[in-house]
């Protein structure tokens, strides 16, 4: 194996592979580092409900039969009502994506070497040169790149990542036989990905069913384990208790049955990004952290991650003069703002202000959806600031007292 590259890369996920697919068809000398057994992968890393759009499809090359179910809507539900959008979206496998993205990668010419735990970052003269795996390995590279998620080993070593532990979300999934997809006085799931507001299942968070073909559904949930968790959460009551829960008292899931081997753990952060690179060096995907704060979609936002930091390394590389330095890989940061994560900090709030609210709030919201014109939704989604006023009306006036006085007043000196 040679030992020295144009760029290594720590992680096989969305983000690294995509990093590696594009730096590769652009004729640079690649290397992925993978922590899995290449006949195990993705095993282990198989943790995303893996609900996309046609746009990451489209701009990726993604190919259809990595698709589980192409659906035709998403549903919003609340504790007794529900808001169904038209728009078009794909469940994939996620299994199988990850393993395309790998072999599309090395039919391109990147190397990925398996069984190969990044450790820590190799620096001379206080630059990063390479990376240690597996204790005493080494690989050396004009830029590395840290796309292992929240463990973020070189990145934390680095002093890049400021991923914090009031910020990291947790979530489960099972894949069920026996759903009732269509049950009368619930929204018709056939063909659709459902995404449930519901403090009683989801507190602080919300849960999904994901229709994947005939009575199939990935079914799971999510939250943030800080104190608006806390504030609906019940005491001694795990992810797996919510989970239960839900099943045991949801009708359309009472004659579910999990398939084997369908069980999915995964975590990330969800806030404000600190630095992103430093010379040599950048930290994409949920390193960062990358998944979009308000309704989770993580691949798109990875993808797009690990395609703006090949753009910054190739606009060093493909000049044989121009160093990688933090000052000249700036334009990952511009990208990222731009391309991948736009409006972060607004969206975060609004995140915060959705799930601040009581569930009788969630039944006006639906109420509300299906009231108003149909673009209010996208746009409100968007940041608009006119097309969420219109969902706010004066019962809302105490929880955004709270809201304000939780996250937008300075904390009082001590």
């Amino acid at each position: 194996m040679n030992d020295r590259y144009d760029v290594v890369i720590a992680g096989a996920g969305p983000a690294g592979a995509q990093c590696a697919r594009d730096l590769a068809a652009r004729g640079y000398d690649v290397v992925v580092l993978e922590t899995e057994p290449e006949d195990e992968f993705p095993r282990a890393s198989n943790k995303s409900t893996a609900g996309t759009f046609p746009s990451m499809m489209a701009s990726f090359g993604v190919p259809d039969d990595v698709v589980m179910q192409y659906t035709d809507s998403v549903v919003l539900e609340s504790p007794t009502d529900h808001y169904v959008k038209e728009q078009p979206g794909a469940v994939l496998e996620f299994a199988d994506f990850k393993r395309f993205l790998v072999a599309d990668g090395r039919e391109h010419g990147a190397e990925y070497r398996f069984s190969a735990r990044a450790t820590e970052p190799i620096t001379e003269g206080g630059e990063t040169v390479g990376v240690r795996y597996n204790g005493d390995e080494e690989v050396y590279a004009e830029i590395t790149v840290d796309a292992t998620g929240p463990a973020a080993p070189l990145a934390k070593a680095l002093g890049v990542s400021e991923l914090e532990r009031e910020n990291h979300a947790v979530g489960i999934e099972y894949e069920f036989e026996g759903v009732e997809i269509d049950r009368p006085g619930y929204a018709d799931l056939n063909r659709a990905m459902m995404l449930r507001l519901d403090h009683q299942i989801a507190p602080g968070g919300y849960s999904w069913i994901f229709h994947t073909g005939e009575d199939t559904a990935k079914i799971g949930l999510c939250y943030l384990q800080n104190d608006y968790h806390e504030r609906y959460s019940k005491d001694g009551y795990t992810i797996d208790d919510y989970l239960e829960h839900w099943l045991e008292t949801d009708p359309r899931l009472a004659d579910a049955t999990r398939l084997e081997g369908k069980h999915h753990r995964g975590s990330a952060h969800i806030q404000m990004p600190g630095k992103l690179h430093t010379d040599r060096f950048m930290a994409i995907g949920d390193t960062v952290p990358t998944v979009d704060p308000l309704w989770g979609e993580g691949i798109n936002t990875c993808m797009r991650s690990g395609r703006a930091a090949a753009a910054a390394a190739d606009s060093c590389l493909k000049h044989g003069h121009l160093e990688p330095t933090a000052e000249n890989l700036e334009v990952y940061e511009t990208l990222w703002h731009r391309d991948v994560a736009p409006n972060m900090k607004k969206r975060l709030l609004m995140t915060k202000l959705l799930y601040l609210a009581e569930d009788e709030r969630y039944d006006q919201l639906m109420a509300d959806l299906n009231r108003l014109e149909h673009g209010t939704l996208a746009k409100a989604n968007q940041g608009d600031v006119f097309a969420v006023a219109r969902l706010l009306s004066l019962d809302d006036i105490p929880m955004l007292a709270e809201f304000a006085k939780r996250e937008l007043l300075p904390e009082p000196l001590t």
